[in-house]
């Protein structure tokens, strides 16, 4: 029990403090900027940010149908948000397992096949971004020597498992966990690496990351705050960098630090730079909640008592499946 809660304590009250350190420095000018902000641009990246999940879903539909599994795009899309849902609870982003299970329920996928899933998927999200960020480097002045490390480390160990990979082909074991092991890199170099699953998924996760950066360029313009674009990526790039350490829940304060960070080395106010940050953060947790409480309706109950499940397992023995 006393290991349950700590693993849910400390990261939430990391979180918290991250947050409330960040507004209580900027508390006097956050009152002037929200009482000059338009809310009619709230309501925009509400949209954007829904459309962009169902991208997400598609895209996932796709890496599915090339390791032979057939699913619609409306089921993907509920996979990706319940298990999105369980990642801003479960520590660790141990969330996204809860997919295997889904998977497993509705279509009878076996675990390997869905965890290959996984792997591509977050393959071509860590790889994009990547490439974004080195994209955007060159326009932007003053950009911390960090931020630089992180892109281009980040890139580097995206090429050496894309080696790796195509070297894998040539491995085999008689071992039964380890021909699991070399099953699945198959399956994620069958699904990932053809020249049009790589050409294709690419595009698409362009798309998605484009969409997530334009949800932040809205709620920008809601202060009347002009950021370049290509600042925004840098931000939404690092943003999410850091947040795939898994210090705190759905990364929450981790990725508002980056992002406030980011946009005050360009000039933007603190205060101003805080809120863009910790809204945008917001609209996307709470539409992937909102996205989660849907999809567990249309479910039914077993997706609940699946959360339950996966809470449990999860924390208490490190494993949901």
């Amino acid at each position: 029990m006393l290991k349950k809660v700590s693993a849910i304590v400390i990261p939430t009250v990391i979180a918290v403090g991250i947050i409330a350190i960040m507004l209580a420095r900027v508390w006097d000018d956050l009152i002037i900027a929200l009482d000059n902000a338009d809310p009619a641009y709230l309501v925009i990246s509400v949209f954007v940010c829904i459309a962009a999940w169902f991208v997400r879903g598609y895209r996932y539909r796709n890496i599915l149908d090339n390791l032979g599994e057939r699913i619609t795009v409306l089921l993907s899309t509920a996979c990706i948000f319940i298990s999105q849902t369980a990642n801003l609870i479960i520590p660790a982003r141990l969330g996204d397992l809860v997919r295997l299970l889904i998977l497993k329920h509705e279509r009878g996928t076996n675990y390997p096949t869905g965890l290959s899933s996984l792997v591509v998927e977050r393959f071509f999200d860590i790889a994009v971004i990547a490439l974004l960020g080195a994209a955007a480097v060159p326009f932007i002045l003053n950009i911390p020597d960090w931020f630089i490390s992180v892109i281009y480390v980040t890139l580097a160990l995206c090429a050496a498992f894309v080696l790796f990979l195509l070297f894998s082909g040539s491995f085999s074991s008689e071992n039964k966990y380890l021909a699991v092991l070399i099953g699945l890199l198959n399956e994620v170099r069958s699904a990932s690496l053809r020249p049009f699953s790589l050409i294709y998924l690419g595009f698409v996760s362009l798309v998605i990351w484009i969409m997530d950066s334009l949800i932040c360029y809205v709620i920008a313009l809601m202060f009347s705050v002009n950021i370049p674009f290509l600042v925004v990526i840098l931000a939404i790039v690092i943003g999410n960098l850091v947040k795939a350490v898994p210090l705190t829940p759905g990364g929450v304060g981790t990725y508002e630090v980056a992002l406030a960070l980011t946009f005050e080395i360009s000039g933007v106010a603190p205060a101003v730079a805080t809120l863009i940050a910790v809204i945008d953060h917001l609209v996307k947790n709470l539409v992937t909640l909102g996205g989660g409480i849907i999809s567990m309706y249309l479910f039914g109950d077993w997706s609940v008592k699946l959360l339950k499940r996966a809470f449990s397992k999860g924390i208490d023995k490190g494993e949901i499946i």
